[in-house]
């Protein structure tokens, strides 16, 4: 067969690498006009690098037309790919005995590719009562579980499911009808981590239990993002594969079918492209937030930190920062605990962005059992649970910066200080310590004894400010202050109304629980200083 056949136009570089291959084997190279499909399903391949050679890849089977369609490129193609496949199906047992069928098809379809298989079922109609959510997502969820526990078990890491260009067409419009942003007007990725929720699901020994949209190794491969529903039912047919026929597709219940069985074509009689039109602008989409990604993602060591399963921002950074950015960090914020983002919409982000003008304690619901928080200096991120067993913080907000009176009284901000003179040596197991809740701890880690030769009288109460540094006592180097805190687990909510005492040259107190080794009593001590900080209501 001549080389002229090949369209490389249309097939790019992967169907050259493909001639060549099949040339090496002595095989004919099969015209242009009969692997159109395949060439474009290859090519996507090749694009976004979706499977390695030499790799076992899942194929997620339900038995329509798509999934089988892909499956069979597959198949066709394995060897050449350099790659080995094992099918999963999972019977939803929703439709009964077609539910059952769908499964029978499948695994014989498996036999006659000779491909291994697992399937398995699952209630999901008991499992959608139990976690009060739609059939839709709770039909996903446990699909995703399932595709996950066959992965781990052959040790795959990436499944290939049969998403379409229609599929993509119908998830942009879903996210608009919902309210996205410009993240959810992307649609789906050729290649995006496996998401999945085990709540309530029993896992096999070797899955690690997994929290609710928690992110996975596991990669999600859709390489039918060029061809349309049409062509696989062309494709199907044309190869007497005989795919089933899934009854619920008709039925209107489902969000999705109402959507591409009524309001599509309805859409297309105002504008007959309206598909391309969508598509279109996913790709406008894309590069925008790619290019808002690439600007938040330099800004978030400076605006953000996550401790645990906790996301602090700095209230007064984002606030300054353009709206986009706001927007994006927030969603970077939800995903980094949620996994990936959805159910989170545009109105989800607006809510917690309104908080960053809000009063301290204000706050926000977010999907996947998140709560943002507003504080003084911060918004908190947490599961609602984990927010519930923050302390609160027992210090009331600070004004920038106060002069103590040395020796006097000094009333601000819901604070006492009295400061006084001493001539004797003093029992002072205060000067080291952490805050605790009990109210006789509490009170004795808010005095504290100096060296009043080493501070001086001149003396002033602030919150802390980026770079500082002191010395704890015990230590011989000075520290950095936010690593103080950190190392000493004092929450992050609390630390913008911590009273920090300076002196001109040095902080000295870091009030209730650390005074800097530089000024602390010696043998040698003439003159002591003493401190209290006393609460006013």
């Amino acid at each position: 067969m001549a080389f002229k056949h090949l369209d490389l136009n249309c097939q790019l570089g992967f169907d050259v690498w493909a001639y060549l291959e099949l040339q090496g084997h002595g095989e004919e190279v099969i015209p242009m006009n009969k692997v159109e499909l395949e060439s474009r399903i290859l090519d996507l391949i090749q694009r976004y690098s979706l499977i390695q050679q030499k790799e076992l890849v899942v194929v997620g089977v339900s038995g329509g037309a798509d999934s089988v369609c892909l499956l069979h490129v597959l198949a066709k193609w394995r060897r050449r790919l350099g790659i080995r496949l094992h099918i999963a199906h999972l019977n939803h047992q929703i439709r009964g005995v077609e539910s059952q069928a769908d499964a029978e098809y499948v695994s014989n379809l498996a036999g006659s590719l000779g491909i291994p298989i697992t399937i398995d079922r699952q209630d999901v109609a008991a499992y959608r009562t139990e976690r009060k959510c739609s059939l839709e997502e709770a039909a996903r969820e446990l699909r995703h579980a399932f595709f996950a526990r066959v992965a781990r078990k052959v040790g795959a890491h990436r499944i290939a499911i049969g998403h379409t260009r229609d599929d993509q067409v119908e998830t942009i419009l879903m996210h608009i009808l919902r309210g996205t942003g410009i993240t959810g007007l992307c649609g789906l990725a050729p290649c995006s981590p496996l998401v999945y929720d085990s709540q309530g699901m029993s896992l096999p020994a070797e899955a690690p239990s997994v929290a609710k949209g928690q992110r996975s190794n596991l990669l999600v491969i859709r390489p039918l993002l060029d061809i349309t529903r049409e062509e696989t039912a062309s494709y199907c047919q044309k190869h007497q594969l005989d795919p089933r026929i899934d009854s619920s597709n008709l039925s209107p219940s489902f969000f999705r079918n109402r959507l591409r069985l009524h309001l599509l074509p309805l859409l297309r009689q105002y504008n007959p492209s309206i598909d391309q039109a969508l598509l279109r602008l996913a790709d406008i989409a894309k590069e925008d937030n790619a290019f808002i990604e690439q600007q938040a993602s330099g800004l978030w060591d400076e605006v953000g930190r996550q401790e645990n399963n906790t996301i602090y921002l700095d209230k007064k950074q984002i606030a300054a920062l353009p709206i986009a950015l706001q927007r994006h960090l927030l969603r970077t914020a939800v995903t980094k605990l949620a996994g990936d983002t959805r159910d989170i919409e545009a109105s989800h982000i607006e809510a917690a962005r309104s908080l960053l003008n809000k009063p301290a304690s204000k706050r926000s619901p977010l999907p996947h059992g998140l709560i943002c928080q507003g504080g003084y200096d911060e918004l908190v991120i947490a599961s609602t649970a984990k927010q519930s067993q923050l302390p609160p913080c027992p210090f009331p907000p600070l004004p920038d910066e106060f002069h103590l009176k040395v020796p006097g009284k000094t009333a601000f901000s819901g604070w006492n200080v009295l400061a006084s003179i001493v001539r004797e040596q003093v029992a002072f197991l205060s000067s080291r310590g952490a805050m605790s809740t009990s109210d006789k701890t509490y009170r004795s880690n808010l005095v504290a004894h100096f060296d009043l030769q080493r501070t001086g009288m001149n003396l002033c109460v602030r919150k802390r400010q980026p770079g500082d540094r002191f010395q704890p006592l015990g230590m011989n180097m000075p520290k950095k202050l936010h690593e103080f805190m950190v190392d000493a687990k004092i929450p992050r909510s609390w630390r913008g109304r911590i009273p920090i005492v300076c002196s001109p040259q040095q902080i000295i107190w870091v009030v209730g629980w650390r005074i800097d080794d530089r000024v602390k009593l010696a043998e040698a001590s003439k003159e002591i200083l003493r401190l209290e900080f006393i609460r006013s209501e």
